[in-house]
């Protein structure tokens, strides 16, 4: 059987940046950064005191009031992305629309709702058994998002959760993307989010060293590829994307940005929090994604690299792609737009996905600010500080998490 292709029609996200689409494209041209003192709870005496926050978020522009008080924030950041998205993509189903049987959510996410694990845990401690909210487990829980959605906008067909940290949402577009190839479905919402800038995540992330503590100079912490990084900044957002099958999108003539025509998997095996050196795995994620897509690695115009700012990754993905791209390596834009947006860890690679196919639709990519000593180890153009016109008819977006999962997706205009 023909395996069917799998365009983007709708795209939303909700980050440190802008609550849509084309504010977030606009910030990520202008190098702005989404990173400041942390607002969220009170950080003083932490060794990071900033973060990526989403500022302004008023749940009331998406739901009514009542309703998003069922719903983590981590989900309220999904749902309101998938409105975006769902919106942007001109699709609405109904209850018992027989063509919402033909429609899915899978969303990732690394840590789901932490914050009101949080809440509630205080509520128990300081309140008794009694007090604690009768809707705390469907709101901690991972698929609460998915379920959410699945409810809300009448998607019928499968409905399911990815959680492999930060590698999580960019599973999901690749998964969805599979259950629309099978046949299963002519339409998925896809995508992620995090919501953890939490006193406890930011303390246990804090005591892994994995955290920038650059506190007085928020906007340039984040640095990838730069010699002077020293850990990741944290962030919260989401992003979605709606994808349908080629040939139900140009049946009602809807607008497609491009292609999920490539998907790689690859597992470290190696440390639970540490990349593999030599980056055997994240090379083993890239070529699966080229070989999925069936292209070859000259036929890659940009990539959207995970980049974190952390000593150990940023190396190890640089020979990833030497690995994978051999000579080619050197003549690539290769940037990371976690030093604007900060690692949105679950949400990452759904948001990356956004910028990928924006670039796509526009021939500019963005630039990794903060780019200012050059790293020995990292040797290739990493386009610093300045978008550039390019352009791009396919892309390479990595994702990698805790635990070891790799991630690549490509992107085509074709």
């Amino acid at each position: 059987m023909e395996r069917r292709r799998v365009v983007v029609t709708g795209l939303g996200t909700v980050n440190p940046l802008a609550h849509d689409v084309d504010e977030f494209w606009d910030a990520l041209l202008a190098g702005r950064s989404g990173a400041g003192p942390i607002s969220l709870f009170d950080a003083d005496g932490m060794p990071s005191r900033i973060a990526a926050e989403v500022k302004d978020f008023d749940t009331a522009v998406y739901m009514p009031r009542k309703a998003s008080r069922r719903l983590d924030r981590s989900s309220l950041l999904f749902w309101a992305a998938t409105k975006q998205a769902m919106d942007d993509a001109v699709l609405e189903f109904e209850d018992g629309d027989p063509a919402a049987l033909r429609a899915g959510v899978v969303c990732g996410t690394g840590i789901g709702g932490i914050g009101t694990t949080q809440q509630q845990m205080a509520t128990l401690a300081d309140r008794g058994p009694s007090r604690v909210s009768p809707l705390a487990i469907p709101m901690i829980m991972s698929n609460q998002a998915a379920g959410a959605i699945s409810i809300d906008f009448h998607l019928a067909g499968p409905s399911t959760c990815t959680v492999t940290a930060c590698a999580a949402s960019a599973n999901a577009i690749g998964d969805a993307a599979e259950i629309i190839r099978r046949g299963v479905t002519d339409v998925m919402v896809a995508g992620g989010m995090e919501a953890a800038v939490t006193d406890f995540a930011m303390s246990g992330f804090a005591s892994m060293k994995a955290l920038t503590t650059r506190n007085d100079d928020p906007e340039r912490a984040s640095r990838p590829f730069d010699k002077e990084r020293d850990g990741f900044l944290l962030g919260e957002g989401g992003g979605a994307l709606v994808l349908e099958s080629l040939d139900h999108a140009a049946a009602r003539g809807a607008r497609i940005y491009g292609e999920v025509a490539g998907y790689g998997m690859s597992a470290d095996s190696y440390h639970i929090t540490l990349p593999r050196p030599g980056g055997g795995g994240a090379a083993r994620a890239m070529q699966g994604a080229l070989d999925d897509a069936g292209v070859n690695a000259a036929d890659v115009d940009y990539i959207n690299a995970h980049g974190t700012s952390t000593p150990a990754n940023e190396a190890t993905e640089t020979l990833a792609i030497k690995t994978v791209f051999g000579e080619r390596a050197y003549e690539l834009p290769v940037s990371s737009t976690k030093s604007m947006t900060g690692h949105l860890l679950g949400g990452a690679g759904a948001v990356e996905a956004v910028i990928s196919l924006k670039t796509i639709e526009s021939g500019v990519v963005p630039p990794t600010t903060n780019q200012t000593t050059p790293e020995p180890e990292c040797d290739l153009d990493y386009v610093p500080n300045e978008p550039r016109e390019v352009r791009v008819k396919r892309e390479l977006s990595n994702s990698f998490g805790f635990g070891g999962h790799n991630v690549s997706l490509l992107f085509s205009s074709d």
